[in-house]
């Protein structure tokens, strides 16, 4: 039964694809910043500041590929 987690395929909608990319953003900031950052104080702050810039670069990123993909067609 557990095996069936990592063998079969789930089908995804676009909009669970987006809600899979915060926590994956949001873990990736936290090392981050806990890896980058001295004192200890200023790091929740610093995990969301860079979790809205990476969710913002990435949202822009998809937002001109997709603007660029209707201006080819």
């Amino acid at each position: 039964m557990l095996a069936a987690l990592f063998t079969t395929a789930w089908d995804l909608t676009g909009r669970q694809r987006f809600l899979l990319m915060l926590p994956l953003c949001l873990s990736i900031a936290i090392v981050y910043k806990t890896l980058r950052t001295s004192d200890l104080n200023r790091v929740p702050l610093g995990v969301l500041r860079l979790w809205g810039t990476i969710l913002g670069g990435m949202w822009l990123v998809g937002f001109g590929a997709w603007f660029l993909f209707q201006v080819m067609m």
